[in-house]
């Protein structure tokens, strides 16, 4: 897994919890926490850091990796403003994964492995999701989707219909990208 999920990750907790926190991971986890972004660590680092997350917080660690993924999008839109700038919905930045962002991630951090994703646009109310990963990090994908909900004003209502955590092939969302209340 690339640094850059590291650095946000700590960023994300520090801001969140308070500078100490972060240490305190580290310290249940026994990693030094030094992380390049365009180097790669092992993807067992991350899961290491949630577990200790849950460990500490009482969440579950699909909650922690959810929670990091909406607030890392924040992130992710200022320290790469092209990507957001062309869309005025969640659902329009969500549609650019396959064709123009993960394209563009995979040159700024040679050697990324990204998810797969499918979509099923047939409905304009509903975008159909499909997320395939070795990792299996819907709950991220999950956070980021939300993210994007956030960043463009709206809400947004996710239904996951099918998970690998529960022995499916792939993880399959139904999303509605909603209006501000």
């Amino acid at each position: 897994m690339k640094g850059i999920v590291f650095n946000l990750l700590e960023q994300v907790v520090r801001e969140e919890y308070g500078e100490d926190t972060w240490d305190k991971l580290l310290e249940a986890t026994g990693l030094d926490g030094v992380y390049t972004s365009i180097s790669s660590y092992p993807d067992e680092h991350l899961y290491q850091l949630v577990s200790a997350a849950a460990d500490l917080t009482g969440k579950q660690a699909n909650e922690i990796v959810q929670w990091f993924g909406s607030k890392a999008l924040a992130h992710f839109a200022t320290r790469y403003p092209h990507f957001f700038a062309p869309h005025r919905s969640g659902r329009d930045l969500v549609l650019t994964l396959n064709r123009i962002i993960h394209p563009e991630v995979r040159k700024i951090y040679p050697g990324a492995d990204v998810p797969d994703f499918d979509f099923d646009v047939s409905s304009e109310e509903v975008l159909g999701l499909t997320y395939r990963s070795k990792r299996k990090l819907c709950a991220f994908a999950r956070g980021l989707i939300e993210g994007s909900a956030a960043h463009y004003g709206e809400r947004v209502a996710i239904d996951e219909t099918s998970c690998m955590h529960n022995g499916a092939d792939c993880c399959r969302f139904q999303i509605r990208f909603l209006p501000k209340a």
